[in-house]
């Protein structure tokens, strides 16, 4: 299973409760993740132990140059976060390097994967239920 890791313990609140939806990744990462992948979303940093957070589905992967990115795409990865100047400082802070309005990142939006009781699914779902 593929790993969408996150260095910062920021972030697990924000993906705990949802608010973090996507992450934006330096370069053109499409070849690592790809549309209705199962990924394990964790926190820490390499070589130490990580933490869990949950199983998700990515929703899909887009490759654009900073500029291009919305306001939206920002809230998605950062819910503080909906200017341009702001994404970029937080990249350059998270890559130690140089980021531009044409560098070339990529957007990748994800989904928590619930288990519920198979009851709950089926009846949320209009699938079984009330007998006649």
């Amino acid at each position: 299973m593929q790993v969408l890791n996150f260095y910062s313990t920021i972030f697990a609140d924000q993906l705990k409760r949802g608010r973090k939806t996507a992450t934006i990744r330096l370069g053109d990462k499409s070849h690592r993740y790809r549309k209705n992948e199962a990924v394990l979303v964790t926190i820490g940093y390499q070589h130490s132990p990580r933490e869990k957070i949950f199983d998700a589905v990515i929703d899909a992967v887009d490759v654009k140059r900073v500029k291009d990115l919305t306001p939206r795409d920002i809230e998605h990865d950062n819910p503080e976060f909906r200017r341009h100047e702001e994404m970029i400082h937080f990249l350059e802070q998270i890559y130690g390097k140089p980021v531009t309005m044409d560098d070339t990142v990529t957007v990748v939006r994800f989904s928590q994967i619930i288990e519920h009781p198979e009851r709950f699914t089926d009846s949320r779902l209009g699938i079984g239920g009330a007998q006649n």
